[in-house]
């Protein structure tokens, strides 16, 4: 069915109505018109025609941006077959070319500004930085560094881990990197797969108030890499290098002046490397590419989010999440990157809103549960900063419910466009996100993004709109994939993505698509309630949960019936300082439940928990904790050192020991 115009939400925000003049999307639309003699009236139109005519679309990205590359491309697409699709054959392009480039930016111009609770700010000129990478990459040089070899990062989100990966990346070597709040165990589960000739670290930092050190990490994670040829140190915690023993100190490697240049490769020759969760088994060694990353970056940010060298690019995020390769890709398109090392609640919530207002940050990207925080503590910076250089808010990371939409609109600006983003690691990218041409919608992604053709399908694989399905991809991207590491022959690749719908994208989350082109995204599709043939994604769940004062976070899950009947559906919530989870509340949570969404999503068991267990990146860990209490061994459903709060799953651990009668070993 379609959804009625009844139920449409509120608009928070339209565009102008000269919405055609300012924007970068505007400016491509009218060299289309004129330099290819295609015109679209809406927005809806030329999205359709994306997907449709793959190959013009991409090469007026390509055109539009000034891809540079030392050899003609033969043709934009010359294979559609997923996986496997074959991008712009023939070119020898640089990412690293393309982000040092900095179009409208003056040398003087500060280009990159690093904000830390660990030491004082950093920033960098635009001849700052290339002098930087340039250093950079004479010191890697040194060391041996070559086209292909891969050099990984165990640092924070500062300034050096960019400059660390522009100079691998202007090599041809491949990056990867891990956040050092990851565990040993975790670090090494992703560095021992690629097999790092250079590992870059540092001594440890602060997380807010407290000093963590990890000299003794390093040294673990060093030994269960028999592959290093030498370790770098950023003397971050403390200015001793020497700390870490036998390392090089990042002012030495970057000692020696460099002539900056650039490795020609082709489109999909190895950028960086980027892991899945990692929640259950060895994290797939995910492999981008440079042309791949640069064209879809260009297009997402430059054209999507409307940035350019006027604007200030912040988003919270750690170098474990595609969100900073996400982030320092506002390079691209000439915008100063605004970084963040540190604790966003400390002092308190506010803090990340201050950075934005000291920062002069025009758009501001963070998660949907910073902003239900943000929300639930009653903050409201718009009227207590000054924010007024702020066109634009990011959210992502789950769905964002429609109170947390109109929190931004209200206590933030009315002015400011919120874009509710999608994707995914496995993309490195959102497929789903704003417009400078579409409205934004209250609890609604405002639309398909331009160039991926992303449809929900029903149970017989049909194409829907108006109704829950699975969200599929059903034409390439050049950000797909190139492959993962060590599975050569595509076996674990093709399994990951493609085994349910031979030759289209299994993306894993459930999707409805409106007929006004807008999306909602409701839940992973592997952690869906389904009882008595009503299915329901747990972002519905938790928007009538969460909603009540009196609860924090909450996590459902549901636990199927073999023999057939509605299984046991049960809830965990967690709640503010002052509150019990008595009779009471029990009630009221159960009625919200029964009015908002059926009888039959009323829980069997509704307790209370002391957190979430959640990623580093802040997902929920659905899947684990119902692998949990079905009885899986932890060691087999999850890795805690992956987790935001490696003790969060011990509830559980102890849950699943009572009812299935069994010691509660693991906790």
């Amino acid at each position: 069915m379609t959804i009625a115009a009844a139920t449409v939400p509120e608009i928070l925000w339209a565009p102008p109505p000269d919405d055609r003049a300012p924007s970068r999307m505007a400016r491509w639309l009218e060299q289309l018109a004129r330099e290819r003699g295609l015109a679209f009236v809406t927005y809806d139109d030329a999205w359709s025609w994306s997907v449709d005519d793959l190959e013009v679309f991409w090469s007026s990205v390509w055109d539009f941006f000034d891809v540079r590359s030392e050899t003609a491309y033969e043709r934009p697409l010359a294979d559609h077959r997923m996986p496997g699709a074959s991008w712009f054959s023939g070119a020898q392009i640089n990412y690293a070319e393309h982000a040092l480039r900095l179009d409208g930016r003056a040398g003087t111009d500060i280009v990159v500004i690093g904000h830390s609770q660990t030491r004082d700010p950093v920033l960098f000129s635009a001849e700052d930085l290339r002098d930087q990478v340039a250093r950079m990459r004479a010191g890697l040089v040194r060391l041996g560094v070559r086209r292909g070899d891969r050099v990984v990062g165990y640092l924070p989100h500062i300034p050096e881990a960019l400059v660390a990966f522009l100079a691998t990346a202007s090599l041809g070597a491949v990056w990867s990197s891990c956040a050092p709040e990851f565990g040993v165990r975790s670090v090494i589960d992703r560095f021992a797969q690629v097999e790092p000739t250079v590992l870059l670290t540092v001594d440890g930092y602060r997380y807010g108030t407290k000093a963590i050190d990890r000299t003794a990490e390093v040294a673990e994670i060093r030994a269960a890499l028999p592959s290093l040829q030498a370790t770098v140190v950023v003397p971050y915690l403390e200015a001793d290098p020497e700390r870490i023993p036998g390392a090089i100190g990042w002012e030495t490697l970057l000692a020696e002046p460099g002539t900056i240049g650039f490795e020609p490769v082709a489109f999909d020759h190895p950028l960086y490397i980027l892991y899945s969760s990692g929640t259950t088994g060895l994290p797939k060694a995910i492999i981008h590419g440079h042309g791949g990353i640069l064209l879809e970056h260009l297009k997402a940010l430059g054209l999507h989010t409307d940035l350019g060298p006027a604007d200030r690019f912040f988003w919270f995020t750690t170098t474990s999440w595609m969100m900073w390769n996400y982030l320092v890709s506002g390079l691209l398109v000439g915008a100063t990157v605004v970084l963040f090392d540190g604790d966003p609640a400390s002092p308190d919530l506010g803090a990340l809103w201050r950075l934005a207002s000291e920062a002069k940050v025009t758009y501001f990207g963070t998660s949907a549960p910073f902003i239900m925080a943000c929300r639930k503590a009653g903050l409201a910076p718009g009227r207590e900063l000054d924010l007024s250089r702020l066109r634009g808010v990011g959210s992502t990371g789950a769905p964002l419910p429609a109170d947390g939409f109109r929190w931004v609109h209200e206590a933030v600006s009315s002015r400011v466009q919120l874009g509710s983003l999608s994707g995914g690691t496995d993309l490195c990218t959102g497929f789903l996100g704003p417009s400078p041409l579409v409205p934004v919608w209250a609890g609604e992604i405002s639309c398909r993004m331009l160039g991926a053709k992303v449809e929900a399908y029903d149970e017989h694989a049909r194409s829907v709109v108006g109704q829950q399905g699975e969200l599929v991809i059903s034409e390439p991207m050049p950000s797909m994939p190139v492959a993962f590491w060590g599975d050569p022959d595509r076996v674990r690749y093709r399994a990951s993505y493609f085994a349910h719908y031979p030759g289209v994208w299994r993306h894993g989350d459930w999707i409805t698509i409106t007929d006004r082109g807008s999306c909602l995204v409701t839940g992973r599709s592997d952690a869906t309630l389904k009882r008595g043939g009503v299915r329901l994604g747990t972002a519905e769940f938790y928007s009538v949960v969460e909603g009540l004062p009196e609860v924090s976070d909450s996590l459902v899950i549901h636990l199927e019936d073999e023999g057939g009947g509605p299984g046991e559906l049960l809830l965990f919530v967690v709640l503010g300082a002052t509150q019990v989870l008595d009779d009471g509340l029990r009630r009221r949570i159960s009625n919200e439940l029964r009015r908002n969404l059926s009888p039959r999503h009323v829980p069997d068991l509704l307790a209370a928990v002391p957190v979430i267990p959640r990623t580093i990146s802040g997902k929920k860990l659905e899947v684990p904790v119902k692998r949990i209490l079905s009885g899986t061994p932890l060691e087999d459903a999850a890795a805690r050192d992956t987790l935001a709060d490696p003790r969060s799953l011990d509830v559980f651990i102890e849950l699943a020991a009572r009812r299935n009668r069994r010691p509660a070993t693991e906790a």
